[in-house]
């Protein structure tokens, strides 16, 4: 089992000048929509339980409206929950003294926002520096320290520029930069590359991807966008009105989502080119055909199959055989799914 990190246990949020007297309604079962009709207060978290490993990404997704946003913001305190409790290393953040938050804040996560948040009176280094500069170094040490991670993500020679003078790829590139050169264990990103054009959006997934491999921190990645999602994330959850609907790795919710609301979610993807052949091999299936590894997308399989007029692959991980997937299989699995209210999947 992977350490975990980030605990979200019974998170509840309610929006409202009497919120913690709407709590009672909510647990004896009304919805957002009565809650706003009835008693003129919103529901923007109801009931939710996250485990967060550490080192890895974890993406939280959902449509406009669906808590997303509002989750991310009470790891670190920027929104007081109605009930519930967030834990960082066992510590519960919303326990946290002000002095301590304030370490916290500073020390241990950063965050990264969708609208860039740099100060447009400040220069590309000015900007790299500020978190460090709250953290109290000396500007001897926050220079050079900057300077790094600015070189790390591609700005090498930008540093005496405005961020009026870069595109956004470049000033989004800059806000990582900073909350990367405060060493923290924690990154927060809250829809970070959800404004930017696609093929730059596809650009910074490299950069975050590539960074991850060395940094091991514990990403937790705000989107909407599904493809996103499967890219980067080793675990996601996705909410549905405050409340999570599904949590996996991203093969566990392509092959068998909950319920219709995450089946619509991933009904347009391209599944022969995000499943994985590991995700479908069988220990008991005895196909045989060429070896393959466990991260081979099914396409590259399906292709290898016909090419060699094998009945399937071998599936190997880390060098070890653990199992095999026949052709049909492979077909089943890149069907596209649905799923009963009942989450049962069913292919079309």
């Amino acid at each position: 089992m992977p350490d975990i990190k980030i605990q979200i246990k019974n998170l509840y949020k309610i929006f409202g000048a009497n919120d913690k007297k709407m709590l009672p309604h909510i647990e004896s079962g009304m919805g957002k929509t009565e809650l706003l009709d009835r008693h003129a207060h919103v529901l923007a978290l109801s009931d939710v339980n996250i485990d967060i490993p550490a080192k890895g990404i974890q993406v939280i997704m959902g449509l406009s409206g669906s808590g997303k946003s509002t989750l991310i913001r009470h790891i670190n305190r920027l929104i007081e929950p109605t009930s519930g409790q967030m834990l960082v290393d066992g510590t519960d953040v919303l326990g946290m003294s002000d002095n301590e938050l304030e370490n916290f804040r500073r020390f241990k996560a950063s965050m990264v926002f969708q609208n860039f948040a740099l100060f447009p009176h400040k220069t590309i280094l000015e900007n790299g520096m500020y978190g460090l500069k709250v953290q109290g170094v000396k500007d001897e040490q926050a220079k050079p320290q900057a300077q790094k991670w600015l070189d790390r993500v591609g700005l090498s020679g930008f540093e005496d520029r405005y961020p009026a003078q870069l595109s956004g790829g470049m000033q989004q590139r800059v806000g990582l930069a900073r909350a990367l050169s405060t060493d923290a264990d924690i990154l927060l990103m809250d829809e970070a590359f959800s404004a930017l054009d696609p093929l730059i959006r596809t650009d910074m997934q490299d950069v975050l991807l590539d960074l991850q491999k060395e940094l091991h921190k514990t990403v937790v990645f705000i989107t909407h966008d599904l493809d996103e999602a499967l890219r980067i994330g080793d675990n996601i959850a996705i909410l549905r009105d405050g409340e999570v609907v599904q949590q996996g790795n991203p093969q566990e919710i392509i092959l068998n989502p909950a319920d219709e609301y995450v089946s619509d979610f991933i009904q347009d993807i391209n599944r022969p080119r995000v499943l994985q052949i590991g995700s479908i091999a069988d220990p008991k299936n005895k196909s045989k055909g060429p070896s393959m590894d466990a991260e081979t997308v099914v396409e590259d399989a399906l292709q290898e199959v016909i090419a060699t007029k094998a009945e399937g692959v071998k599936v190997t991980q880390n060098g070890k055989l653990i199992g095999a997937a026949s052709l049909e299989q492979m077909i089943h699995a890149i069907a596209r799914p649905t799923a009963d209210k009942k989450g049962i999947e069913s292919y079309r």
